[in-house]
């Protein structure tokens, strides 16, 4: 049985929008953006604000209560719900460790009927030391060895997860340069499921 790594913010769940829906209703935001111009992650330059604001605004986000009320991905849901019980799954995010709690509850209690195992690389909050046991996501999988497919947004996370012969499905979202539909990068996975190889099979879009 094959196992896929799943990037929890803007795949499993939709965190970008919904903060960015959050942000644009505040006081002096700029309200002639929408989420499909967010052509860049982190969003910052794009938003008129610096670097710090935004990662503070993120993370309280996250830690008001509203983070754990998203919903899951409509589509992802319903992947999970036809083809879940074929693999192994386990979550892997890059989240800071002041908010580690909320990502972890989340996942568990919208996706643990598959997901059964949570690993976080923290992002560096000012304030906040930690070990750093593995840099990014390509050096968490090449130590954890187990991982047969990486779904992420994060095109580095992809590159990385390919140069290291695992199959990798790029999730579309705007700041990055699929050119699938969600629907296509779901089939995508479907196909990397159901295929009898373990081995690297196809290059994401």
């Amino acid at each position: 049985m094959k196992t896929i790594v799943w990037d929890v913010d803007d795949v499993l769940n939709d965190l970008m929008r919904v903060w960015f829906e959050d942000w644009a209703a505040s006081p002096g935001a700029n309200r002639s953006l929408g989420y499909e111009q967010l052509t860049s992650n982190p969003p910052h330059q794009i938003l008129g604000i610096d670097r710090s604001g935004y990662l503070a605004s993120l993370d309280d986000f996250r830690l008001s209560g509203k983070a754990a009320k998203l919903s899951p991905v409509a589509e992802v849901f319903e992947w999970f719900s036809l083809h879940g019980e074929a693999a192994h799954h386990a979550a892997l995010t890059a989240v800071p460790l002041c908010a580690g709690h909320v990502s972890a509850d989340w996942v568990m209690r919208n996706y643990g009927q598959w997901i059964r195992s949570f690993h976080t690389i923290p992002s560096s909050r000012p304030g906040i030391e930690a070990p750093q046991y593995h840099s990014n996501k390509q050096d968490f999988l090449a130590w954890w060895g187990k991982a047969d497919v990486l779904v992420d947004d994060n095109e580095e996370n992809i590159e990385g997860a390919l140069s290291l012969g695992i199959n990798a499905v790029l999730f579309p979202r705007p700041w990055n340069s699929s050119t699938v539909t969600l629907g296509e990068a779901l089939r995508e996975l479907t196909q990397i499921l159901l295929s009898p190889n373990r081995g690297l099979e196809q290059r994401s879009h």
